[in-house]
């Protein structure tokens, strides 16, 4: 939904742009980008994932979901990524270019791209201690994020996995044969929310090192995109270099095992 009502009345009270999201959160990398790429100013709220901020009351009090992004526009109330970057992109021609099939299709393809992020990404980092679990599954509302981490504490099981990776490589395909006319963005000459929809998830992929190199054209779309003042604006700025590092020495420890994400789905065969 592109905006909720909202009770809160600190919310209805805030002027201009405020918007609650996280460093590595591929959503709100999304809606930074239309920021960056608009050049719109706004109020940063962090929302501390790790330390379990999102599970907090006043958090909950915001976005009822207790996820990010969350963003406040003159005391209207909007969540969900792909609502958000079509609220700010307004009337801009070259940004309201996108099409919808393409950015309803990077929207369903979030919850693969989560649970690949997690098994390939996050699992290489310490653990959140008992007590933080604990915490997080008592004062989160969220039932379907709560049995999530859950799910990962316990391991994903490898059937899982390998549907996710199926699935985000069908995306992936579909965006590659779009490509294959030559255009230099996903909905022709223009770099569009198309393009934003999907930057995120192919900067994700390509730190666990999804071979895009079989797919020239996405391969090509990508290092285009990257050269953009909004990239480096709105993910790699808020990427920590020692976030870099530890991202890559985990998926050369994968892949020097053999459990890498190419491993899954049948990516070997690609």
């Amino acid at each position: 939904m592109p905006q909720i009502d909202t009770s809160n009345a600190e919310l209805l009270g805030l002027k201009g742009l405020h918007l609650w999201h996280a460093p590595l959160s591929s959503c709100s990398q999304r809606v930074r980008l239309v920021l960056a790429e608009r050049g719109l100013n706004y109020e940063s709220h962090l929302v501390n994932l790790e330390e379990g901020e999102h599970a907090s009351e006043a958090y909950q009090a915001i976005h009822p979901k207790g996820l990010v992004p969350a963003l406040v526009d003159e005391g209207e109330l909007f969540v969900e990524s792909i609502d958000i970057i079509k609220h700010l992109a307004g009337d801009t021609a070259a940004l309201t270019s996108a099409d919808a099939d393409l950015l309803a299709l990077a929207d369903g393809a979030q919850l693969d791209l989560k649970l690949l992020t997690f098994e390939f990404l996050f699992r290489g980092g310490p653990p959140p201690s008992e007590a933080k679990q604990k915490a997080f599954q008592q004062t989160h509302k969220n039932a379907w994020l709560k049995q999530f981490y859950t799910d990962f504490a316990a391991g994903f099981e490898r059937a899982r996995i390998e549907h996710a990776v199926r699935r985000t490589d069908a995306g992936f395909q579909v965006l590659e044969a779009r490509l294959a006319d030559g255009r230099a963005y996903l909905s022709g000459d223009a770099f569009s929310l198309s393009d934003i929809a999907w930057l995120p998830n192919a900067h994700r992929f390509a730190l666990m090192g999804w071979p895009f190199e079989q797919m020239p054209y996405l391969g090509a779309w990508f290092e285009r995109v990257k050269e953009r003042p909004c990239y480096a604006e709105a993910l790699l700025n808020w990427q920590p270099s020692a976030v870099q590092n530890a991202f890559a020495a985990y998926t050369n420890q994968r892949r020097k095992e053999g459990t890498d994400v190419r491993a899954f789905g049948g990516l070997t065969t690609l």
